[in-house]
This record gives C-alpha cells, sequence and structure tokens, in this order.
C-alpha cells in the first residue's frame, strides 16, 4: 500500500516531509512500539515497514535513521519538540502524526492489508 493512502486512511498530519516520493513507496509492514530496543532487534526488511510510536524523543529518530527507516507515524496526536524537528531535518525519512491510538492505527493498517514484520496474517 502506497504511503500517501496510508497517510490519508488515518488523517495524519506532516510533521516533517523530507522525500515527498518516499510517499509514493509500496509499504507492506508495520512494526509498532515504544521500546526503540524491540525495533532494533526486530525490524530486518526496514524498505517496506512503517514504523509507528508513541515515544517522541530523539531515540525514536535515531532508531528510524539507524534502520533506514522511510516513514513514522506518532500516534495519540503528539507534537515533536523543536530539538527533534532539527533532528529530522538531515533525515531522509517523512514523519506524520495522528490523533489516533496505536491500538487504532495497528487495527486500521491491518485492515487495509499491511501484514506484521513476520509476514503472519490471521484469518
Amino acid at each position: 500500500m502506497l504511503g500517501r493512502d496510508i497517510v490519508r486512511a488515518l488523517n495524519a498530519q506532516p510533521v516533517e516531509i523530507r522525500c515527498e516520493e518516499l510517499l509514493d513507496t509500496d509499504y507492506d509492514k508495520v512494526f509498532a512500539s515504544d521500546l526503540m530496543s524491540d525495533v532494533l532487534a526486530m525490524v530486518q526488511d526496514s524498505a517496506s515497514t512503517i514504523l509507528v510510536t508513541g515515544l517522541c524523543n530523539a531515540q525514536a529518530l535515531r532508531t528510524a535513521e539507524m534502520l533506514d527507516l522511510e516513514l513514522i507515524i506518532f500516534v495519540r496526536g503528539k507534537s515533536l519538540p523543536k530539538e527533534m524537528l532539527n533532528i529530522a531535518i538531515g533525515t531522509n525519512f517523512n514523519i506524520f502524526t495522528t490523533d489516533c491510538t496505536m491500538y487504532e492505527v495497528c487495527g486500521l493498517l491491518y485492515e487495509m492489508g499491511l501484514g506484521s514484520i513476520y509476514g503472519r496474517r490471521f484469518t
């Protein structure tokens, strides 16, 4: 599913858009966590994975940068502090925020056909 379709479905607002063309990337996996150590340990295919988190600090951005994640969605309408925006300026990913909870985001993305990082879908 295209990044722009995902963002539209979540009614997500842009916080920082670095590469407009990344919104045309086809994403098929989602990893949702506030534990960046889990993200580092489990995400393998970063090019097609979306990070969903409520952790609004530099650690989330640095983790995404280390894994070359291209799309980050912050939940619960979190606003990013200025120092985080300064970090984001030097990166190559797009950051959005949505008023949805993490549970709602994961449910919506699952309904849209995106799977977990393990590629599992339940019927």
